[in-house]
């Protein structure tokens, strides 16, 4: 039986559901996969998902016999530490992290062993890809891994050895492919492959763009309170309509670091009775919170392919997003969504008060605009035909399948979404 190791920094996350998704698909299939985390999970009411590995907390037995292993197979990894301490402009910290990494990848190929593995697949290109890279060199098996939006943008650390060791990387976006293979001048075009994450289709949701019941605009924000979702940007936006007399209300689903700062910003802007943080919301819920939106709003510096993007679009929801990094690929400004661009204010809240004129015509004149109708419809057929989440899951597993068994070689290089237009 193929038995797959699969790595995530902390497995199962309730940010990251595809993942799981992921696991079960291969599953579905008749392969064996060894459900692995770098940190011990959180504890989640529902929980289906359980790693069978956790790599941390580590013992010291484990760590002494890992070292050992380090000094047997010393020559399978030397060429990693060569580019880990020698090469390369990286600080001081992080060749050091680079080693400790080595040594939790010897930790992780101890506590393989015994499974068998064939393959190691990392999700993301943080230090697990790194674990996982070095792992499967002492286990003498392939590697990949797939690369989302800030571990290729913004904190893409020894991603030029990861992408050489790699049998192949998917990605999940056109623009992440081309920022690879335009700044990896080393990185093989056939080894990068773009694998678009997916949505399920709600097919609950109302079908038509529903009227407007309240008087005042309601926009909603999904994502972790963490300085790259920018809510600060947000929260700004929302001081400037408040002061133009907008009648408005903004809630803002998600928890991280900046919470404390966002709701210090709310109190100096006078926006308690306007700007809500509702904290962690289940993914259950955020259902109904899409379903009372006028506009779902996304403000990040980076990203990959916004799941809550998706989720929005797949409800008929009308959004507004940066248009940075592969994000036109989902929101096509005017036809499935709205763009606006990235940290121009004036820019960001014209295109609120466009969305909410067109919003009010709606409601006092059914017939004059159509325009949102359109939006809102070509959002769905948008994301049932090139995101989703039961399509690419199967293509997803049907890549990942055949390229471990067939030589990378043979394969040209495969957009999954032109494959299901």
């Amino acid at each position: 039986m193929l038995t797959i190791a699969y790595l995530a920094n902390q497995f199962p996350s309730p940010v990251e559901p595809y993942v799981v998704d992921e696991i079960n698909e291969l599953r579905s299939r008749g392969v064996r996969v060894i459900a692995s985390s770098v940190r011990k999970p959180c504890a989640a009411k529902g929980q289906t998902c359980a790693p069978g590995v956790i790599l941390q907390p580590v013992s010291i037995w484990l760590l002494l016999r890992s070292a050992g292993l380090c000094l047997r197979k010393w020559s399978r990894i030397a060429p990693l530490l060569r580019r880990a301490i020698v090469q390369g402009r990286e600080p001081i910290a992080r060749r050091l992290k680079a080693l400790l990494h080595t040594w939790l990848g010897a930790c992780y190929a101890l506590m393989l062993e015994q499974h068998d593995i064939s393959h190691i697949h990392a999700h993301h290109g943080y230090f697990g890809s790194w674990i996982a890279m070095t792992a499967a060199r002492f286990l003498d098996v392939t590697f990949s891994m797939t690369l989302h939006g800030s571990d290729v943008l913004l904190s893409a650390a020894y991603l030029d050895i990861k992408l050489a060791n790699c049998l192949f990387c998917l990605t999940v976006s056109d623009y992440n492919r081309r920022f690879i293979l335009e700044n990896y001048s080393d990185a093989h075009a056939k080894k990068i492959i773009v694998s678009r994450l997916g949505v399920a289709l709600d097919h609950s949701a109302p079908q038509l763009l529903p009227r407007r019941n309240s008087p005042r605009f309601h926009m909603v924000a999904v994502g972790r309170l963490h300085a790259v979702k920018n809510h600060a940007f947000l929260v700004r936006a929302c001081a400037q309509l408040h002061e133009a007399g907008v009648d408005f209300e903004c809630s803002i689903a998600g928890d991280g670091p900046e919470r404390r700062r966002l709701e210090s910003l709310i109190q100096e802007l006078g926006l308690a009775q306007e700007v809500t943080l509702l904290g962690h919301v289940r993914h259950e819920q955020l259902g109904s919170l899409y379903d009372r939106a006028d506009l779902v709003v996304l403000t990040s510096r980076s990203e990959g392919l916004p799941l809550v993007l998706m989720e929005a679009m797949a409800r008929g929801k009308i959004v507004l997003a940066p248009a940075i990094t592969g994000i036109p690929e989902l929101v096509i400004p005017g036809k499935t969504g709205f763009l606006y661009q990235p940290e121009w204010m004036d820019d960001f809240i014209s295109r609120i008060l466009l969305i909410r004129s067109l919003s009010e015509a709606r409601n006092c004149k059914p017939h004059s605009s159509r325009r949102l109708e359109w939006v809102s419809h070509a959002a769905r057929v948008h994301i049932l035909h090139n995101f989703n989440r039961e399509k690419n899951l199967q293509s997803f597993s049907d890549l990942l399948l055949s390229r471990i068994v067939s030589p990378p070689e043979s394969l040209p290089y495969e957009d999954l979404v032109l494959q299901q237009i």
